[in-house]
């Protein structure tokens, strides 16, 4: 990674230090293991900072090039690989799912519970790949506790590493929806669903296609489904809170499901990744599509992905339990379209995500800059990271 001194990018060192302050205090506190924090502007990295632990039991100090598991902040990766297709004319957002994945024409919608099930209704309108890539298809997640739905997801095991994307996706298609396709925002199992279409799109594998397409162009070396036994030295233990306010082991690298390839090839949270990895992603993302003279995306692709889609109506977004006051979404991304009902600092435009253990990424354009914080606490909700 470039660096140069903050203040030639026009950042104080002084000020960025309260970065590396207040991520020492939640290590002391034993609120996280361990912490890397990222931020770049103009390509070039201002500030890199790390503290704490990655594996506390093995007492092994967090590294600059630990690999963490990212979850959902694979959804902006697959996005991306999805979206390379939509610029080759293989398919039009507002195609239905059902082109390419015919199960999905029949889908139902559930219309309530009733004595030992549930009631469903026909589709008012057919699923669209636009609906998939802006969490509008009506699909959910196991995680979710507001609907009967939810249930039924958990039920079926959706998430089993060991089930082919495929048959993962058959068994989705059997389950009703929570909402009629566009009238609502709900975080979901969608970029599972996009990076089926991948595969049936592109007539490969969702693995070879990512790293072909993706991780192989952008050096993201250290990024994939599972980590190999010659990196494990490098990959953080994660961890879970405690009543008491601890942190207690959830999965540790030796024995973690991501030591071996996994059947399930998950696009909505299943890469494992690094700082620098992830950064670089990122860094193309500012450049519009562009990362090293390579070209990913072209800039209008970029810039159509990372503007709001969604209507006033279903502003702001929530991920259960928090509100993502003043962000609509956009292709794969929250959207900053509200500054003052954010509540916080940030510019107009200014997109990213998270994923479930505790890790985050920002793009401000307008700032030109690139911030990353990365942890291993699963659920990410306890603390503001």
């Amino acid at each position: 990674m470039n660096t140069v001194i903050p203040e030639e990018a026009g950042f104080s060192a002084n000020k960025l230090s309260r970065i590396g302050t207040w991520m020492q205090r939640y290590v002391d506190q034993d609120k996280l293991a361990g912490l890397i924090a990222l931020v770049a502007r103009r390509g070039k990295v201002v500030y890199l900072e790390r503290v704490g632990m990655m594996d506390v039991e093995a007492a092994k100090p967090m590294q600059f090039d630990t690999i963490f598991r990212f979850y959902s902040m694979t959804k902006p990766i697959t996005t991306v690989a999805l979206m390379m297709l939509y610029e080759e004319g293989r398919f039009q957002l507002h195609d239905p799912v059902s082109r390419f994945i015919p199960e999905f024409a029949d889908v139902k919608v559930f219309a309530g519970a009733t004595e030992g099930g549930f009631k469903v209704t026909e589709l008012e309108r057919e699923m669209t790949i636009w609906h998939l890539l802006t969490h509008t298809a009506g699909l959910t997640y196991d995680f979710s506790e507001d609907s009967p739905v939810d249930a039924l997801y958990l039920e079926a095991d959706l998430h089993n590493v060991d089930t082919p994307l495929e048959e993962m996706i058959h068994k989705l298609n059997k389950l009703p929806l929570v909402h009629q396709p566009g009238t609502a925002w709900r975080y979901s199992m969608a970029t599972d669903v996009l990076g089926y279409l991948i595969e049936v799109i592109s007539g490969t594998l969702l693995d070879v296609f990512l790293k072909e397409k993706v991780f192989k162009p952008l050096s993201m070396e250290d990024t994939d489904f599972y980590v190999p036994e010659e990196k494990l030295g490098r990959f953080a233990a994660m961890y879970g809170p405690t009543e008491n306010g601890g942190i207690e082991l959830l999965d540790a690298p030796a024995t973690s499901q991501y030591t071996r390839p996994p059947r399930f090839l998950s696009g909505g949270i299943g890469l494992v990744s690094t700082a620098s990895d992830y950064m670089r992603f990122c860094q193309m993302l500012l450049n519009r599509g562009e990362l090293d003279g390579t070209r990913l995306l072209g800039r209008k692709t970029v810039e159509l992905m990372t503007i709001n889609h969604l209507p006033d109506e279903l502003i702001p977004i929530q991920v259960q339990p928090h509100t993502l006051h003043g962000c609509g979404f956009g292709l794969g991304f929250r959207v900053l379209v509200d500054v003052p009902s954010a509540g916080r600092l940030g510019s107009k435009g200014e997109f990213g995500w998270g994923g479930a253990a505790s890790t985050s990424f920002f793009i401000d354009p307008q700032e030109e800059l690139v911030g990353l914080l990365l942890s291993q606490l699963s659920p990410s909700r306890y603390y503001p990271i």
